[in-house]
């Protein structure tokens, strides 16, 4: 079957590198989330799944999601921030349709997350990154 727009095919490499920065922000946003407003509740959510010290794992949490968005921004191991993304995401996603009284989130918007992840897992890094495959 023909593509109606060929020509876009020439951009290829400009929706990995969309996806990968929308998702570093997303991230970072939901990682400095656990350091200010959600911190009580996801430390009692911690609590409920039975990690404790709950403080102290929300914070290597929040830690991570942030460090991985700036990865992903950067275009710097991409396939590792994807890796963990496509685990925390998933992680989340599940917590999210068992338990739906813990985060009060959509399980929608984590299984957007899981599949973009997953995503970049699968394509690479796009372009403008340093990953690039030669």
């Amino acid at each position: 079957m023909l593509n109606l727009f060929p020509e876009l095919l020439n951009y290829s490499l400009l929706g990995p590198f969309i996806l990968r920065v929308l998702l570093g922000l997303i991230f970072i946003d939901l990682g400095v989330l656990k350091f200010k407003v959600e911190r009580p509740r996801w430390i009692a959510s911690f609590e409920t799944l039975h990690l404790r010290p709950a403080d102290l794992f929300v914070s290597i949490y929040g830690a991570l999601q942030v460090i991985g968005g700036l990865l992903l921004i950067l275009g710097l191991w991409t396939q590792l921030a994807a890796l963990a993304f496509v685990i925390f995401s998933g992680a989340e996603l599940y917590v999210e349709w068992s338990a739906r009284e813990i985060l009060k989130r959509d399980a929608v918007f984590y299984l957007l997350v899981f599949v973009i992840s997953l995503s970049l897992l699968l394509t690479g890094a796009g372009a403008y990154a340093f990953d690039i495959p030669l």
